[in-house]
């Protein structure tokens, strides 16, 4: 299994899932680009919270994601979401503190402890990408639900992620009938 390298701080990489959401990779990625570039390449909270809206807005975000980045660069300040200290914290408690940012649900906080803290197990049960990728590696007549897609991962525990990423993979792969 071969997850995609971490952003260079858990903030960034963070602020790069607010800057990409919703938008196609080649926007966003210029979008998120340009704002980084405010930052000699590397956003901190202090210059975020620092930074003039108008000077946000001009990198190309959009009011919405303006205020979901400066209430990110807020919570980081203020203890809610402790960067430097999430080793520390269990998945459930990491998921619970980056919620309370504006802009960053539940699926984004697996996503972070997926591909950036590169936890074992976590399993995205809202993911529709996992869903249909379990439903066609199990051969079902249809996708499961999260509630019961839920059940079904427990015999993937502690490895729960590598599972979400075989799901994630058979999207990509044709079955023989």
């Amino acid at each position: 299994m071969a997850f995609r390298p971490g952003s260079a701080d858990n903030f960034n990489a963070v602020a790069r899932s607010i800057v990409f959401q919703q938008l196609a990779g080649r926007a966003a990625l210029a979008i998120y680009n340009r704002f980084a570039s405010l930052f000699d390449g590397l956003p901190s909270p202090a210059g975020v919270l620092a930074a003039p809206e108008e000077a946000l807005r001009g990198a190309g975000l959009s009011a919405a994601k303006t205020a979901a980045l400066k209430d990110l660069a807020l919570k980081a300040t203020d203890g809610t979401v402790p960067f430097h200290e999430l080793d520390a914290l269990d998945d459930e408690e990491i998921i619970t503190r980056l919620t309370a940012v504006r802009g960053v649900g539940r699926w984004t906080a697996e996503m972070f402890l997926i591909f950036q803290l590169h936890r074992p197990d976590v399993w995205p049960v809202d993911d529709l990408g996992v869903r249909k990728g379990y439903g066609i590696a199990k051969r079902l007549e249809r996708m499961p639900t999260p509630r019961e897609l839920s059940a079904l991962g427990e015999p993937f525990r502690p490895y729960r992620s590598a599972a979400a990423w075989y799901c994630w993979r058979c999207n990509d792969t044709v079955l023989p009938e």
